[in-house]
């Protein structure tokens, strides 16, 4: 037989229990039900289903080269004709060196790196102390690599002046490379 404690402890947790779940409903006054609205979206009628199933073009690959010396392009147009329309003529004419113009720009690689957060640490430090630092990464199959390069300056001697100080600052012998901007 159940002792009178027991009924009282069960009556008191079946009326806690039934407070904690009625009366926050009860005290929480009138709700705002929001509603967004909306326009839906109307489908396209007039869609050409064959441009799903048109087979994708592979890429051309063209090749490409650089002049070796600089090019100057003029565009002439004549007007021989009042009747035809004028036609553009492009002539292509090798224009001289000028004048302290050299082949490249240079840059100084400083290293290549595995730890990515090295390498930015590197590169906060020198852009720190005023130098035009950057990272350059690069995938290599054994791993994600970053090289650290100065530059590009298009002084040779500004540069190699600048190793020096580079060395001292950093504990790494750079190396005065040509700048190539479509492979770098």
């Amino acid at each position: 037989m159940a002792t009178q404690f027991q009924h009282r402890l069960v009556g008191t947790l079946v009326l806690v229990s039934l407070g904690v779940i009625f009366l926050p409903d009860v005290f929480d006054g009138e709700k705002a039900h929001y509603q967004e609205n909306y326009e839906a979206i109307p489908l396209r009628e007039d869609f050409d289903t064959e441009l799903l199933t048109a087979p994708v073009e592979a890429p051309e690959d063209v090749e490409a080269f650089m002049p070796q010396e600089p090019v100057t392009v003029t565009i002439n147009e004549s007007t021989d004709s009042p009747e035809s329309e004028p036609a553009a003529v492009a002539q292509v004419e090798a224009s001289a060196p000028k004048a302290g113009y050299q082949d490249s720009a240079w840059i100084i690689r400083l290293g290549t790196f595995r730890n990515i957060e090295n390498a930015k640490n590197l590169v906060s430090t020198l852009r720190g102390k005023g130098y035009p630092a950057q990272l350059m990464p690069r995938d290599v199959k054994q791993g994600e690599l970053a090289r650290v390069e100065v530059g590009p300056n298009v002084s040779k001697d500004k540069l190699e002046a600048m190793t020096a100080d580079l060395e001292s600052l950093t504990g790494l012998k750079g190396q005065l490379l040509r700048f190539n901007p479509l492979n770098p």
